[in-house]
């Protein structure tokens, strides 16, 4: 354990570890303006961390580079990036687990076969047989064993990210990582874990049980598998708490807070996008546009206009 002082955003929820004499500071994820707190909390200490390989502006490259991409998004988005506005370089809490497995289950594997059937279809106004072939299953009791191993499933131990963010910035190269050592941290800042160590286990046991069900379907085989019934026998399971590298940046627009996120190990990006009202109506009304002057020129007097005489 280690003791550590931290404030929380009234707005996202995000718990940023504080150092030295600082008082206020603005939120990494969200742009909110932050009071630091008073007190400390005692937190489970990371074990080990991958350290940041890209810079700032390698990062802010290629966020500008994903959100040329972005379709209907408000022109002040990218000039917001393209401004030169410093990103943010946060280590963000995970929770990595470990587990042995070993798993009965029960089921029932399906084979396909075929049947030969006759069938009546009308021809040109007239009804005739014909054959088909029908697709059928057999359904025969299946029951097994099924063992995997499995190594750093990985669970963000952040509330403040939307999930689908966080988990999208995969991959991670995990055999980067590098012993816990507050150095590391010198130029950034470091979130502390919301979601307790218990909660991410729960987390991971489910992603771990999917995976064996996968497993349970390929010992069954066949065409088709149903599985009654799975039990599973955990054993050697251990944790880590690590700090992975993110670059953050928040952009407001009409009033709300939009998310970008780069991973500071590989450059992949993740965000949320701002839709531009005007961008959409314009091009719905180019689209109509260009649907009424197909149609003029395929059948013009279904407008009720004249043909154009180089089409007589």
């Amino acid at each position: 354990m280690v003791e550590v002082r931290t404030t929380s955003c009234p707005n996202c929820g995000a718990k940023v570890e504080v150092t030295g004499a600082t008082h206020a500071t603005q939120c990494p994820f969200c742009a909110t303006p932050m009071v630091l707190d008073t007190g400390t909390e005692r937190h489970i200490k990371p074990q080990a961390l991958v350290p940041f390989v890209l810079t700032e502006s390698e990062a802010r490259a290629a966020m500008i580079r994903w959100m040329g991409n972005l379709w209907f998004a408000p022109g002040t988005l990218l000039e917001y990036a393209r401004k030169g506005r410093a990103l943010t370089g946060i280590y963000v809490p995970f929770w990595t687990f470990d587990a042995d497995t070993a798993s009965r289950y029960t089921g029932e594997r399906g084979e396909y076969y075929y049947e030969t059937r006759t069938v009546n279809v009308r021809v040109n106004g007239r009804t005739e047989q014909r054959q088909e072939s029908v697709r059928r299953t057999r359904w025969y009791p299946a029951s097994g064993r099924v063992r995997r191993d499995f190594d750093d499933v990985l669970v963000m131990a952040s509330r403040s990210l939307p999930p689908r963010l966080g988990n999208e910035l995969t991959p991670w190269d995990l055999g980067a990582l590098t012993a816990y050592s507050p150095e590391f941290l010198a130029g950034f800042q470091a979130e502390g874990y919301t979601v307790p160590l218990s909660d991410g286990w729960r987390e991971a046991q489910e992603r771990m049980s999917q995976i064996i069900r996968e497993d349970v379907r390929r010992d069954i085989g066949g065409d088709e598998q149903r599985i009654h019934d799975v039990a599973t026998s955990w054993s050697g399971e251990t944790f880590k708490h690590i700090l992975l590298p993110v670059w953050t940046a928040a952009y407001r627009y009409n009033g709300k807070s939009y998310r970008f996120l780069v991973n500071g190990q590989t450059g992949e990006v993740q965000g949320e996008r701002p839709w531009s009202v005007w961008k959409i109506a314009l091009a719905v009304i180019v689209v109509a546009f260009l649907a009424l002057g197909a149609v003029y020129l395929s059948d013009p007097e279904a407008m009720g206009l004249p043909q154009p005489d180089w089409m007589n």
